[in-house]
Parts: C-alpha cells; structure tokens; sequence
C-alpha cells in the first residue's frame, strides 16, 4: 500500500486511483460470500473492551434532527404527517385507520429518503459502485428495482457497537471550523491522534470533525456545489492500515470537489466497495466536540442501531456516544 500513500496536495490521475483501490481492497479477506466488510473486525473481544470504556454513564447523541424543511441542502426533505393529533374531533374517522371512540391515542407518520447533506446516515455497502462492481466484487445488477440483494443494509442488523475515537480536526487547526473544500491530510490524523493522546486501532469506529455544525450556524447550510471540507486521497491507505471498521464524519468525509475524472467522491468510492468500511455522513459532532474538549477524553463506547430494512441501501442513525 505504500505506493499509494500520497500526499493531500498531490496531482493524482485515474490510473492512481484505480491503482489505489486495488491496493487496499479487502475482497475475498472474509471470504467470497462476505457482505459485512470491515465490520467483522468488531470481535466480540473488541466489544467487550469498548464496554469497559463506560465510567460515567452520560450519553451524547451524534445524529443531526431529522431534517423537515426544504432547504438548499436539503432537495427531499423528511415527510411528516399526523395521523390523529390533539386538535382533531374525537372519534373522527382516519382514512386507513379503525375507529376508536374510546382510546385517545396519537400517532404520525414520516417518509425519509436517508442519503443525501441533510440527515444522519449510514450507508450500506452497496451505496457506491466502480467499474460495475460492488464490495467483495459483487456485481452492482445485485442491487436491483426491488432492493439491494447483496450488501445491503442488514449486514448491521444486529446493531454496530465498538471503541469510537474522534479526531478534532478544528482543534488541531485552531479554528471554528474547515472552510469547504479544504483537504485533511494523514499527517494531520496522525498529529491529532497525538495531540489528544489516542490512536486509532484494529475495530474502532472512527469519526473526523470539521466543525460543520459551527459553520451552518455562522453561514447557514451548503449547496453541493459549494463544497465540503474532507479527508483527501492519502488518508485512505491510512484509514485500510489502521483496519477502522466504520468511518464517520459531520460531513460526507469526502473533500469536495475532487478533480480526478471518474472519482468525484474518492472516499466513497474507494472506503465503500473496496475496503468494505460503512460509512456514517452528515453527523452531528459539535456536542462530542465538547463532551471531549471538557474530559480531554477522546475515546468512547459508540453504539449504531440502522433500522433493519430489508434490501435497503441505507439507514437513517441516531449514533450515541458513551462515556
């Protein structure tokens, strides 16, 4: 892997990247029918040692609130519905739903399209296809109009726990936030991971801060087209060395723009297919941030629960960090 360890400024072609993803591929590692990836590096050991991490008992959610409301980041926003409320006649009649006179009970109804800048996601492994091919050299035609038939979202349907680790990115900096565009380099992970004491091991969930929530408060939420600080391209033989299990970030983890043709989003097209790591997009870092900074604590229990949708690409994620 070592040929591909290049740096974040370099100019890199497609014959890199393509050299890149074959380099730290993990098809056929966990064998040939393999649709969980790197979470099988979550060993019942490994847990078991993140569970040791808890001391306090306070939990931090990392999930931005579902997202509701047109926005330029947000084209499909969450559909939500009230199918009985307060304010509606008792024993009114609900389209689809029994009469009950005598049970005063609410309910609602919502509809999410979970990828995209605007909700908390994970993304299964089947998200991201190259060259006509999913992870473990799965062919993409298994991902089809009634669902993903391989790699789908119930790899992790019996939820995904292990060491969470942050790296404050900001911090290291010292800034609020990542303007969009800018690119983290792996001398920058390795010198966070050192400047908070912590280093990223075999299993852990690792999650990168770019102060996203800090900059949508000062200058409201980003287009697409304008960008998003990221990991650049030399971070990923890093990321398949330190064998992470999940990657997570308040924002995609890819830098945008990239201007590789065929790569636009290099991290997703490289982490997802070849290194079999889901990935977790548009967290909500900032109250981790500063749930760290007060305990100069960078390591957690981190537990993910994705809803266990048949054939599903991805799910919505409210990922709870533990101390």
């Amino acid at each position: 892997m070592a040929d591909a360890d290049v740096s974040a400024s370099a100019t890199l072609t497609t014959a890199d990247l393509d050299a890149m993803a074959q380099q730290v591929s993990n098809w056929g590692r966990w064998g040939a029918e393999d649709e969980r990836g790197a979470l099988n590096l979550i060993t019942g050991a490994k847990l078991a040692a993140a569970a040791a991490l808890v001391s306090e008992g306070t939990a931090v959610s990392c999930s931005l609130p579902l997202a509701v409301t047109p926005a330029v980041d947000n084209p499909m926003p969450v559909t939500h519905l009230m199918m009985r409320a307060g304010d509606v006649p008792a024993g009114a009649v609900v389209p689809g739903r029994p009469r009950l006179p005598d049970l005063a009970s609410i309910a609602d109804y919502f509809a999410i399209a979970p990828h995209g800048r605007a909700n908390t996601h994970l993304d299964a492994l089947c998200h991201i296809s190259v060259r006509g091919k999913i992870y473990n050299g799965f062919d993409v035609s298994e991902v089809r109009s009634n669902g993903a038939h391989r790699n789908s979202i119930m790899s992790g349907k019996n939820g995904i726990v292990s060491r969470g680790v942050l790296l404050d990115i900001p911090g290291l900096r010292g800034v609020e936030w990542l303007e969009p565009g800018e690119r983290i380099g792996r001398g920058e992970l390795e010198a966070a991971e050192e400047r908070q004491g912590v280093r990223v091991e075999a299993g852990d969930i690792l999650l990168i801060a770019i102060g996203r929530d800090a900059h949508r408060e000062a200058h409201g939420a980003l287009s697409f087209e304008e960008g998003m600080a990221g990991l650049g391209t030399d971070c990923i033989p890093w990321l398949r060395e330190r064998d992470i299990a999940v990657l997570g970030c308040d924002g995609f983890s890819d830098a945008i723009p990239h201007d590789v043709k065929g790569w636009p989003m290099p991290v997703h097209q490289i982490v997802l297919p070849y290194l079999g790591v889901h990935l977790i997009d548009n967290m909500q870092l900032g109250r981790l941030m500063a749930a760290c900074r007060e305990r100069n604590r960078w390591e957690f229990l981190l537990t993910l629960a994705p809803l266990r949708l048949e054939r599903g690409t991805a799910s919505p994620l409210n990922p709870l960090a533990i101390f």
